[in-house]
């Protein structure tokens, strides 16, 4: 995260509940802030609401109630797709061109050159997949492939729905410094993720998430302050708060 004395917020998250008929709240007064060149995390298991909230955020999905400011201005639909890029999870876009083919027609969408095309390639180690069609991919170079697309937009702030899916230990290990690097050029990525331990590597900031709403905010040592946990893993908060 980008030093400094309580840096404003980049996004703000102010109630935002999303309700699907009689089932109830998947999101529920879902309140938060993100800021300049951090990486945040949204943890719980599945079913806990990160992936509508994501989709919320990045207005694919209509709510019911709430706001999302941009640097304290309201953050209307039609600004969001210049300030947000938003990862779904297991997507495989234009199935049946290659790996370079969908790699060069994001560069041109985004007006990237081929250096950059190049630097993602190699910092996601997609060299060998290059010439394969997207349909062929292995789910890890599949998720290699949105990566560098994401690597490719231009927009500040990064959505990304479960970004170490279908990698080891390792391969996560080498992910998070490509995410890590992202921020030390001012980008800001919110990770939606259930696989603690990862979470735990990689975010600076944790939104605890359960049944649709907030139940912790805060740094691993933020909230084991909270929890009276010193040593505790964020497996342990996350039983104790939720």
């Amino acid at each position: 995260m980008i030093e400094g004395h309580n840096p404003a917020p980049l996004l703000s998250v102010e109630n935002l509940t999303k309700r699907y008929g009689r089932e109830g709240a998947a999101i529920d007064r879902v309140a938060f802030s993100a800021l300049p060149g951090e990486i945040l995390g949204i943890i719980g298991p599945n079913g806990a609401g990160k992936t509508t909230l994501l989709e919320a955020i990045a207005g694919l999905l209509p709510v019911d109630s709430g706001e999302i400011f941009w640097r304290g201005e309201p953050l209307g639909l039609a600004r969001r797709r210049d300030a947000i890029f938003y990862l779904p999870d297991a997507v495989r876009p234009y199935r049946d061109q290659s790996t370079l083919q969908v790699l060069s027609f994001i560069a041109g969408v985004f007006r990237r050159s081929d250096r950059e095309v190049g630097e993602a390639v190699a910092e996601l180690g997609l060299q060998p997949a290059l010439g394969k069609r997207v349909y062929a991919l292995s789910k890890g170079y599949a998720r290699r492939l949105m990566l560098a697309v994401g690597l490719l937009a231009p927009h500040p702030l990064l959505l990304m729905d479960e970004p170490f899916d279908g990698f080891d230990l390792r391969q996560t290990h080498d992910i998070v410094g490509v995410l890590r690097n992202q921020t030390t050029h001012g980008r800001t990525l919110i990770l939606s993720i259930h696989q603690l331990a990862d979470a735990e590597r990689v975010c600076d900031r944790l939104i605890l998430l359960s049944a649709g709403r907030v139940r912790g905010i805060g740094s691993l040592a933020e909230l084991r302050a909270e929890t009276g946990l010193p040593a505790g893993s964020l497996e342990d908060i996350f039983l104790a708060i939720t």
